[in-house]
């Protein structure tokens, strides 16, 4: 017998898979475990880059150069992710079923269905017999547990189906011994092996027989594309029904013994720190409060329901001291930035196209309020939250209760969205303070207007662009993008540092470098440079959606506009011209077609048009805004109504898409953020807090600014394995929201959102933090 039991010239069995025919053959182990338990080893697959089509006619194009087209953010997290790929299991059960614990974050994105997907097609079983849940921290994992990026299909796309192709050829060669066949007279589809008398048993039955008593390493070989027949079909969440029938599980639905609700009462300003308490006694005393005391964030509050919870934190009487952005305001911020702005070098000698453009705070408050469980005691800790780096959660909270690290067990819940978010772990360190305080489990849930006040930001930014043009050519670009400092300390960083050296980048900081390997340039400017400058760490900010792109892709296709017009050339065909590769090309030209670019529209009414590539994929979205006065002024209860997006399409090219039913709703979400922040959604500082306090006054993209006619359109697979897609759509669709805006009103718009300017509402105080809870809803059913 070889050295992997007889299954690597067979494990593609059924397949087509045969030696000889050139296919490439992946290591996986079977591993030692009572039932069948797999994993894969990887080296680094090679990515073909497309050749670009020359210049279309009338345009002279200067190549240019850039990072991304060598190594980007996306690449470096799927290399890191590499050598603990074997350490991620698939586990085939005696019912058979086929067990999963994926190491990374279902935010709502997808990611358990298209793993599933991945594992029901090379190992031929029903999707639903493919139980995906989320792991708990495992810090042998390494870089391998870390949701962000978009990188989640793309580095997992491969690991997880060698796993389970080695399952296949494991429960082949069982079955071969329990049905007295060779391999090859057998099949496996739909979970039933199939012998060559007709008889069928269940893989469940070989689960056992299947598995090893020692790791074994094994070679298969992986379905090729033609052969796909689930990788590659819309189908529908596995969660769906439990989400619509309110069964699905978020960490405020668990229920750990005696954790109570628990609410933090937080600074009027921005990180205030609590002095004394004036009434810490009454409020001790108050129906069901079981425990308050002062802790690093506020002051905390246990008691028997939530509402007792609100009703003590807007009783307590705290002297607060001063926060990190004390007395800061929109304007102050704004200067800052304008100090630290890089200099953009001495004017061309040629014609330029010259503009700053200014993105406001935004908020990162998902659907889900910030949340989570902490069970603390003397000898260990136990933690439940929705956490998208829980390696760096458990270190953190281990040095913050202090514990060792292997006394600290994390647990990873699905959560109701991100934009980034769960990248950081505050409710979960903040929870497992206040349980150590207490000595008891506590169930701690933010309030939105805490979200919003003190929750983490998208940090206010300008971005100052030059480029110089002669003729019909760009000769160069050059972009300066100044930013209040994003945190990047949630482990991504670690993973930077551990791959600095061996990165094309040079000797430049680390925000600096997330910075360009996380930004493309699609075109041909010539001479093209960017650069990020940073300022003012008082402010708690994050990853949102996108991170940098939205708002530089924003400030860069609103110049492409403008050199479009002034070399007299259709913005369109401007773009076309100076694309560098024919997928972008492609993308553009069916938003073009299908959008009806061009097409007559009324006075105040326009299209806009933008492109965005990033992490081998890429999506164009051509939008309609209306700007005429009866849309922009009509009444909105307290709120600004603006222009409205009329019509939108969004084409998208993001290589092999796994579940192309679960990428049109990525870029139906992204669409929806790139209006948000182009026309509405933003924070308003004033004296170092946020005005917002809630949703009923922070405006992302609402029922009257959703566009009434939407078309996602998926392009036929390009690459033979995914690209990156959970943030490519906000960039393009802001930025084609911006551009038709320009077009509509005859006026270049560089403050983002538009509507900022205006403030539609009034105020609710921050002392007490928590707003009083209306009382009026039947005021405003219409």
């Amino acid at each position: 017998m070889d050295e992997d039991g007889g299954a690597s010239a067979r494990a593609g069995a059924g397949t087509g898979a045969g030696p000889g025919v050139g296919r490439r053959r992946f290591l996986g182990y079977v591993l030692a475990a009572p039932t069948l338990a797999v994993a894969a080893e990887l080296g680094l697959d090679d990515r073909k880059a497309v050749a670009a089509e020359p210049a279309g006619a009338g345009a002279t194009a200067v190549p240019s150069l850039d990072i991304t087209d060598i190594v980007d953010l996306n690449d470096l997290l799927t290399v890191a992710s590499l050598p603990t790929a074997h350490r991620i299991t698939i586990v085939v059960n005696t019912d058979g079923t086929v067990s999963f614990a994926l190491p990374r974050a279902e935010v709502g994105q997808g990611i358990t269905t298209s793993t599933a997907m991945l594992i029901a097609e090379e190992l031929d079983v029903p999707l639903d017999k493919v139980k995906v849940t989320l792991a708990d921290a495992r810090p042998e994992l390494a870089f391998n547990q870390f949701t962000g990026a978009s990188n989640t299909t793309i580095s997992t796309f491969t690991p997880v189906r060698v796993a389970a192709a080695v399952a296949r050829g494991r429960l082949l060669d069982a079955a071969a011994v329990a049905l007295g066949a060779a391999v090859g007279e057998l099949t496996l589809k739909a979970g039933v092996v199939t012998g060559p008398l007709g008889r069928s048993i269940g893989i469940g039955a070989f689960a056992e027989k299947a598995a090893s008593t020692e790791v074994r390493k094994v070679s298969v070989v992986l379905k090729e594309r033609a052969e796909f027949r689930v990788i590659g079909t819309p189908q529908n969440r596995i969660d769906a029904l439990e989400a619509v029938t309110g069964r699905k599980k978020f960490t405020m639905d668990l229920q750990v013994p005696d954790a109570l609700p628990t609410m933090v009462c937080r600074p009027p300003t921005l990180n205030g720190k609590p002095g004394a308490i004036a009434n810490l006694d009454a409020v001790r005393a108050m129906p069901g409060v079981t425990h308050v005391a002062a802790v690093s964030t506020g002051v905390a509050v246990r008691a028997k329901t939530f509402g007792q919870c609100i009703d003590a934190v807007r009783a307590l009487k705290v002297a607060w001291k001063p926060g990190t952005a004390e007395g800061k305001s929109d304007e102050s911020v704004r200067k800052e930035l304008k100090d630290a702005e890089i200099w953009l070098g001495l004017p061309a000698v040629t014609p330029t196209v010259e503009a700053t453009f200014t993105f406001h705070f935004r908020s990162n408050s998902a659907l889900e309020t910030n949340c989570a469980i902490a069970d603390v005691r003397p000898d260990r800790a136990e933690v439940w939250s929705g956490l998208k780096s829980p390696i760096v959660a458990q270190q953190a909270i281990a040095q913050r209760v202090g514990l060792p690290r292997d006394k600290v067990t994390v647990h990873v819940t699905e959560s109701g969205g991100s934009f980034g978010r769960r990248l950081f772990f505050d409710a979960a360190l903040e929870a497992a303070e206040i349980s150590k305080a207490f000595g008891k489990p506590v169930k701690l849930m933010w309030h939105r207007a805490d979200d919003s006040r003190q929750g983490r930001v998208h940090p206010m930014a300008t971005s100052r662009v030059r480029a110089a043009y002669l003729g019909n050519s760009v000769l160069g670009y050059k972009q300066r993008h100044t930013s209040v400092a994003t945190d990047l300390g949630h482990g991504l960083g670690e993973v930077i540092t551990a791959f600095a050296a061996k990165l094309p980048v040079g000797d430049i900081g680390f925000s600096e470098t997330f910075f360009q390997l996380s930004q493309s340039m699609p075109y041909d400017f010539g001479i093209y440079s960017r650069l990020l400058a940073e300022t003012d760490k008082g402010f708690n900010t994050g990853s949102m959606r996108g991170v940098y792109s939205p708002d530089v892709v924003c400030a860069r296709e609103l110049i492409v506009d403008q050199l479009a017009a002034k070399m007299g050339k259709d913005a369109l065909r401007f773009r076309r011209d100076f694309l560098r590769d024919e997928r972008a090309r492609a993308v553009l030209d069916k938003a073009a077609e299908v959008g009806e670019w061009g097409r007559e529209l009324p006075q105040g009414v326009a299209q806009g048009i933008a492109l965005h590539n990033e992490y081998h994929s890429v999506s164009a979205v051509l939008v309609e805004i209306d700007c005429r006065p009866e849309t922009v002024n009509r009444p909105v209860r307290d709120g600004v109504a603006g222009p409205r997006v009329t019509r939108a399409v969004c084409v998208v090219d993001a290589g092999l898409a796994v579940n192309p039913r679960g990428l049109e709703a990525q870029m139906m979400g992204g669409l929806m953020d790139g209006i948000a922040q182009t026309l509405t959604a933003s924070l308003h500082l004033r004296d170092g807090y946020f005005l917002e306090a809630s949703w009923d006054n922070y405006f992302y993209t609402r029922q009257w600014n959703t566009p009434p006619e939407l078309k996602v359109v998926v392009m036929p697979p390009t690459t033979g394995k995914p690209g990156g897609a959970g943030e490519l759509a906000v960039a393009a669709s802001a930025a084609a929201v911006a551009c038709a805006y320009g077009r509509a009103t005859g006026t270049l718009p560089t403050s983002f959102p538009i509507n900022h300017g205006t403030l539609s509402f009034e105020p609710k105080p921050t002392v007490p933090p928590i707003p009083a809870s209306p009382t009026d809803g039947l005021d405003h059913v219409r």
